[in-house]
C-alpha cells in the first residue's frame, strides 16, 4: 500500500512536469519557428511574457520526481540513471543551457547576442524533451534491466520506442504551448497572435494524433508487453485521451480558448496515466515489480509525511504564482514588428 501510494504521488509529479514544464519547453519550440528577428518579434515577446514568471518553478516537478524515485525505489533509480546516463546528461545540459540562454537573451542589447542566445534557448527547448521522451521509451520497452549500467548504453535509448517517445514528447510540448499561448494572446488583445497560435495548435494537435496512431505499429513490433497493456488494461485511458484530443481540436476550431486548456491538459495527462496503468505493477519491464524495488515501509512512510508537509507549503505558493501570472489582461510589449502571418 505504501509503495503504491508513493508511486502514485511520483506519477502525479511526473504529470505536473509534463503539463507545466512541457508547455514551457513547447514555448521554446514556437520561439524557434517564429521567423526572423523582426518578423518573429511579436510571437517571441508573447512567449517571453508568458513563461517569464514561471519557467524556473516548472522544473521543481522534475526534481520532485527524481527525489521520490531515489528514496522510494532506489534500485530503479540506480538502473535508470546508470544505463540511460547519456540521454539524461544531454537533457540536463539542455535544461541548463536553455535557462541560461533565456536569461542572457533578455539582458542582451546587441542583435547578434540576442540571436545567439535565442537560438540556444529554442534549440535546447526541442532537444531536451526529445531526450526525456527517449528515456521514457527505453524504460517502457524493457531496455533497462536491474543493476548498475546493466543495459546497453546506446541501444537503451536509440531504438524505435525511444524515438517514438522523443517525437511525441516534442509534439506534445508544442501542442500544449500553442494552446496556452492562444489564450494568452487573447487576454493580451492581440487577435493576430490568437489566429497565429490557434492554427498552429490545430496543426500540431492533428500531427500528434497521427504520430500516436502510427506509434501503435511501432509498439506492437518493438514493445509488445507495453502494447498489450495499452490495448487491454489501459484501453479506457487511451480512448479518453483520443476523445479529449478530438474535443480539444473542436474547441480550437470554435475558438473556445478557456475550456480547451483543460481538455488539452487532460488529454496529455491521460496519455501518461495510460502508460503507467499499462505497465503497472512492473517498474522495469519485463519482470521487476513495485514490490521488488520499494524501500522499507518506514522509509516510505516518513517520505510520504515529508511530502505532505512540503506539498502543503509548496502547492499553494505555486498556485498563487500561476494565478498572479494569469490575473488581468496580459500586457506583453510586442515591439514594433508586425505580427507573424498566420
Amino acid at each position: 500500500m505504501l509503495a503504491d501510494t508513493t508511486l502514485a504521488v511520483m506519477w502525479i509529479g511526473l504529470t505536473c512536469y509534463a503539463l507545466f514544464g512541457g508547455a514551457d519547453f513547447g514555448a521554446g519550440f514556437w520561439d524557434l519557428l517564429a521567423g526572423g528577428s523582426r518578423h518573429g518579434l511579436p510571437a517571441r515577446k508573447l512567449v517571453e511574457h508568458s513563461i517569464g514568471p514561471v519557467w524556473e518553478a516548472n522544473h521543481v516537478w522534475l526534481i520532485f520526481v527524481v527525489v521520490v524515485l531515489w528514496t522510494g525505489f532506489s534500485p530503479v533509480f540506480a538502473a535508470v540513471m546508470s544505463t540511460l546516463y547519456v540521454p539524461l546528461t544531454l537533457a540536463a545540459l539542455g535544461i541548463i543551457a536553455r535557462g541560461a540562454a533565456f536569461a542572457f537573451r533578455k539582458a542582451s542589447t546587441e542583435l547578434w547576442q540576442q540571436r545567439l542566445f535565442g537560438a540556444c534557448f529554442a534549440l535546447s527547448s526541442v532537444v531536451t524533451p526529445f531526450f526525456l521522451g527517449s528515456v521514457a521509451g527505453g524504460v517502457a520497452s524493457g531496455r533497462v534491466p536491474p543493476g548498475l549500467a546493466a543495459g546497453d548504453l546506446v541501444t537503451s535509448w536509440l531504438n524505435p520506442t525511444s524515438a517514438l517517445g522523443g517525437v511525441l514528447a516534442v509534439l506534445t510540448c508544442a501542442y500544449l504551448a500553442a494552446v496556452y499561448l492562444t489564450g494568452d494572446a487573447s487576454r493580451a488583445g492581440q487577435p493576430e497572435l490568437v489566429t497565429y497560435f490557434r492554427r498552429r495548435a490545430l496543426a500540431v494537435g492533428a500531427l500528434t494524433g497521427a504520430v500516436a496512431l502510427a506509434g501503435i505499429a511501432v509498439l506492437h513490433a518493438d514493445a509488445p508487453d507495453l502494447f498489450h497493456g495499452l490495448t487491454h488494461r489501459a484501453l479506457p485511458l487511451v480512448i479518453a485521451s483520443a476523445v479529449l484530443g478530438a474535443v480539444s481540436l473542436v474547441l480550437l476550431v470554435r475558438g473556445v480558448l478557456i475550456a480547451v486548456r483543460a481538455t488539452a491538459a487532460l488529454a496529455v495527462a491521460a496519455v501518461l496515466w495510460s502508460w503507467g496503468t499499462a505497465q503497472y505493477p512492473t517498474m522495469l519491464p519485463p519482470s521487476v515489480t513495485v514490490d521488488d524495488t520499494a524501500s522499507q515501509a518506514s522509509v516510505l512512510a516518513n517520505s510520504l509525511i515529508a511530502l505532505a508537509v512540503g506539498g502543503a507549503l509548496f502547492v499553494p505558493s505555486l498556485v498563487w504564482l500561476f494565478a498572479l501570472s494569469q490575473r488581468g489582461p496580459a500586457s506583453a510589449d510586442t515591439g514594433t514588428g508586425t505580427a507573424p502571418r498566420a
